[in-house]
């Protein structure tokens, strides 16, 4: 049977309490998210959010769910520079399209190809002023901006077609869901289309991705 030291010890149970408390704040950040507005979750509001957004942001309130009412299908194309110094822009690449490809006929699809671009996108229009895409809604607009924006360039690559990326551009078409047959609700006009302005990139957007 092996012995710890005692300066062994002191580190493991250090760690696992630190373990603990870091898991204890972070399902506590969460609950508070979720729940309905009370006391607590005013009180630290802003510290709630710093743990929170954008990662763990959940699409729902606890005790009432709600469901998707649109499709949201989202588009990007860059802008990029050769070595001779000339501009090209990139035909639009349907980022949608390749989530729902990825997930259609596969038995045990992935977290992130069914909600990390949905996610994203639902986050960047709540910070931002509808058919406003140039201005930034305070830090947490411009939080939005920056997740969209890496998960786009994540997926492209940092040289799509052997080029630099200066620049990069979305779009969105939002169609919206028919109810079930047997529900009295009529169904929603579609959202229509949505395009932002162009983004700069530079290196300081690649830091830390794949």
């Amino acid at each position: 049977m092996r012995t710890w030291s005692t300066p062994a010890l002191t580190v493991l149970c250090l760690s696992g309490a630190g373990m603990i408390g870091a898991t204890g704040i972070l399902l506590g950040a969460v609950f508070l998210h979720v729940a309905p507005s009370n006391a607590v979750s005013q009180r630290y509001q802003q510290q709630v959010d710093g743990i929170v957004f954008p990662e763990l942001e959940q699409n729902w309130k606890l005790f009432a769910p709600n469901p998707l009412q649109e499709n949201v299908s989202v588009d990007v194309r860059v802008q990029t520079v050769a070595d001779d110094g000339g501009v090209h822009t990139r035909d639009w690449v349907g980022l949608t399209a390749r989530d729902i490809a990825a997930i259609r006929h596969n038995p045990a699809p992935s977290h992130v190809d069914q909600n990390m671009l949905r996610r994203a996108w639902d986050f960047y229009e709540s910070s931002h002023p509808e058919g406003d895409g140039a201005v930034a809604d305070g830090r947490r607009g411009k939080l939005a901006e920056e997740y969209l924006k890496r998960i786009a360039l994540q997926r492209l690559g940092r040289t799509p077609g052997g080029e630099r990326v200066l620049q990069i551009q979305f779009r969105s078409t939002a169609t919206a869901v028919a109810p079930p047959a047997w529900s009295p609700g009529q169904p929603a006009e579609d959202a229509g289309h949505r395009e932002l302005p162009w983004w700069p990139v530079d290196a300081h957007d690649f830091e830390g991705l794949l």
